[in-house]
């Protein structure tokens, strides 16, 4: 019986092994593609991981992103913006590197547009005495396949055309001639025909304006030529208007984006400043979102609003020029010396006006003619959105995004965005559909459309998810245009993020010889004193330039926006000298901008290293302490420039002076809590109530009611400042217009006003920061 125990044992040991390998399958931990572990899982960064992602993003791959998503003219809802669409999703859904899911949201907004049947022009007409000046403002419809536009003018409304300015920009490369690149045109403004004499109005300011007053010019009836900078494209047209401008023209001048250079062969493409006919298009609406349906997402259930009810369209004409065309019309102005700091680099004293000079090329009584035929038209647009699920906590979201479409080729702006979002996203993807990553927290990717008209698509996006975002959104990093050029990082947002930015940028060598970090070679160009860290890279604050605008502004989410920039030192270019102009090509960009990609690839590095950090650690990397700094710089300088004032209107600095103590309190003992749990081994649910409270603060500071003239403003700390003081912006605001006022009490009650809700929004924030059982 021999073989009856050999058999015996043969299948003893066969269940034996049979047995290990399924007690294996269950105990040995299973890879990122297996179902998601429990909440109280302790998962944190993996610096294996971080290495990993720092070495796969790939300059060669970035620049080849470039290339295709500039091949061709992108506006927003053209034909090739819906073909970017469909690449990305197909990129997203790729089976070997793409994500979870993908998906096209699409909205039905207003846009605005040149007419291309009759093209918006400028010309130059003399005057017939017997006829006086006329002019013909509408462009308040809605354009409907019934309705006719009137015929193309060829003469003027008074006379003869004796000189035209350009209508496009000149085809220095065969990529500014092709038939989808639109021409120069201000987005939103209104259709009209007005003329009148021209006047120089510096940036168009409220104070040039007055200034022009002062000197005695009747701006009634007059165009006024403008030039880029010192307030928004809108407001240029608005401050005219006020004081009876009929007409706006914009052109950006050589001393503001060129280093004072102008003439052909010192521009694009021999180098990277602005050729003479570069016109820069832009949106001249003054808030962001769909005109029609302001803080509701522009879908088909949604109301939406009479044309003749929405507000934020320029209230007349406005046309964008080439500083080619500006400097025949400026330097033969008639008229009185502009003040030095009016000053350009056309080549010529900078007149007033009004009218031209007799002995100039146009004679002394020719009136500038602005035909404007834009029309307005609800077009769809999508944002696409692409997600990793956490493993851990899938409810909290990371969310990173970029706006897809463009002015024309937009290599820079957008596209050196989206191809830096496109190499990021197929880098994680690749880990994810390996097994071998999956974050604890879900990575949301963001395409936004249509964000050049005015930041449409994501705040769309807010409005239609916005409980949910609010709710569940840890912080938003924005990457728009990745490299204005090559100098050094730069990077804007709120106090919170500052320590996780500087985290990852101390681990990423800097592009560029030598061997210093991306935090090193930052620290050179643009940093600050901090009394509490000494010398560090100093952050920009957040506006309303990009896609953060609707999370920080309108959500209260803790936000960030990155890019590589030029040394200011050696430049006084305000952004990159093709910026919304036809000559923004993949050339420009690979010739002049970012040789070798190597700054596309180290923000693709940054912001790959702060999304790890975000979703994948165990504490949240949000320091609120950091927001004490400038806590404390508010209040010094609310008790130093306005303190004396406000003391003799009976109001007291004395609840503001306490509430930023509690907060600093408060912040500084959230922190001692964290560092002591860090050091054990915490309750997972402990660790996620205090993340809840570092995702939360920024919520505490909004208030939708503090600034009822400002669509989406509610952040009282970072909404608009126009008041001079450098201190809380409601209160800076209230305190100058108070100053400046003769109303007296009303005006000054809107200072206690304000200032109360600063103190009460302080409260709120330094009790969110409290143990949770505190009241």
């Amino acid at each position: 019986m021999q073989w009856t125990k050999v058999l015996g044992l043969g299948l003893g040991a066969a269940a034996l092994l049979g047995l290990g390998i399924i007690l294996g399958h269950f105990a040995i931990p299973k890879k990122a593609n297996s179902p998601a572990p429990s909440v109280s899982a302790p998962q944190d960064l993996d610096l294996e991981i971080l290495e990993t992602v720092m070495g796969q993003l790939d300059a060669h791959r970035i620049r080849e992103n470039l290339r295709e998503l500039s091949r061709e003219p992108h506006l927003a809802s053209s034909p090739r913006d819906e073909d970017l669409v469909q690449l990305l999703l197909q990129r997203w859904k790729d089976p070997e590197s793409g994500l979870d899911s993908a998906e096209a949201f699409t909205y039905e907004v207003l846009l605005s547009f040149p007419s291309q049947e009759q093209p918006n022009v400028v010309d130059i007409g003399e005057v017939l005495p017997s006829l006086g000046n006329a002019q013909r403002v509408g462009g308040g419809e809605l354009l409907g396949p019934a309705m006719t536009l009137p015929p193309p003018p060829t003469v003027g409304p008074t006379g003869d055309i004796i000189h035209s300015c350009h209508r496009t920009e000149e085809n220095v490369t065969g990529e500014q001639g092709g038939p989808d690149v639109v021409q120069p045109y201000a987005a939103y403004a209104p259709s009209g025909t007005p003329q009148g004499l021209l006047v120089y109005a510096n940036r168009g300011t409220e104070e040039d304006f007055k200034e022009l007053q002062t000197q005695g010019i009747k701006l009634e009836g007059t165009i006024a030529l403008t030039r880029y900078g010192g307030v928004g494209r809108g407001a240029k047209a608005v401050n005219a208007a006020k004081h009876g401008v009929a007409g706006v023209l914009v052109y950006t001048d050589p001393a503001d984006i060129n280093d004072g250079l102008s003439l052909p062969n010192e521009t694009f493409p021999y180098s990277w400043y602005l050729p003479p006919s570069g016109v820069e298009r832009g949106s001249y609406y003054k808030y962001f979102g769909d005109p029609l349906t302001p803080y509701l997402p522009a879908i088909p259930s949604s109301f939406r609003l009479d044309l003749a009810n929405v507000s934020g369209f320029p209230p007349i004409p406005t046309q964008p020029i080439g500083f080619q065309d500006a400097r025949d019309l400026l330097c033969n102005l008639n008229g009185t010396l502009a003040p030095a700091t009016w000053q350009g680099a056309l080549g010529c004293p900078y007149m007033l006006g009004p009218g031209f000079r007799p002995d100039g090329d146009f004679s002394a009584d020719s009136q500038v003619n602005v035909s404007v035929y834009n029309r307005l038209e609800l077009r769809n647009s999508s944002n696409v959105l692409g997600i990793i699920r956490g493993a851990v906590e899938p409810d909290r979201y990371v969310l990173y995004g970029n706006h897809r479409d463009s002015w024309v080729h937009g290599a820079v702006d957008p596209s050196s965005g989206t191809a830096v979002l496109l190499e990021l996203s197929r880098v994680l993807g690749t880990l994810l559909k390996k097994g071998t990553w999956r974050p604890r927290r879900s990575i949301v990717f963001a395409s936004w459309g249509a964000e050049e008209f005015g930041l449409i698509g994501s705040t769309e996006f807010t409005e239609e998810f916005f409980n949910k975002l609010q709710e569940r959104t840890v912080a938003y990093i924005n990457v728009d245009i990745a490299v204005f050029a090559n100098a050094t990082l730069r990077v804007q947002g709120t106090p919170p993020v500052q320590s996780v930015v500087f985290s990852a940028t101390k681990e990423i060598r800097s592009p560029g010889p030598g061997d210093l970090s991306i935090y090193d070679n930052w620290i050179r160009y643009f940093n600050r004193s901090s009394p509490v860290y000494g010398l560090v890279p100093s952050l920009g604050s957040l506006g309303a330039g990009s896609d953060y605008a609707p999370f920080i502004h309108f959500l209260g989410i803790s936000s960030m926006d990155i890019a590589y920039t030029y040394d200011r030192s050696k430049t006084s270019a305000r952004i990159y000298p093709t910026y919304h102009t036809a000559f923004d090509t993949f050339d420009y960009v690979d010739k002049f901008l970012d040789p070798g990609f190597s700054s596309h690839q180290a923000v693709a590095r940054t912001a790959g290293s702060i999304i790890l950090r975000l979703s994948d650690s165990f504490f949240l990397p949000l320091k609120v302490s950091d927001y004490s700094e400038t806590l404390r710089s508010f209040l010094q300088a609310a008790q130093q420039d306005l303190g004396a004032l406000l003391e003799q209107h009976s109001i007291s600095l004395g609840p503001l002076v306490t509430a930023v103590e509690k907060f600093e309190a408060a912040a500084a003992a959230l922190g001692q809590r964290i560092s002591v749990l860090q050091k054990g081994s915490p309750d997972p649910l402990q660790v996620r109530m205090l993340n809840d409270q570092l995702m939360l603060l920024e919520r505490t500071f909004l208030n939708p009611r503090a600034f009822p003239e400002e669509r989406y403003y509610s952040h009282v700390l970072w909404a608009t400042r126009t008041g001079s003081v450098a201190t809380f912006p409601g209160l800076s605001n209230a305190c100058s217009r108070a100053r400046d006022t003769a109303s007296g009490s009303e005006a000054w009650a809107e200072v206690q006003r304000q200032l109360s809700i600063v103190v009460t929004a302080l409260e709120a924030a330094a009790a969110t920061l409290r143990p949770v059982a505190d009241l």
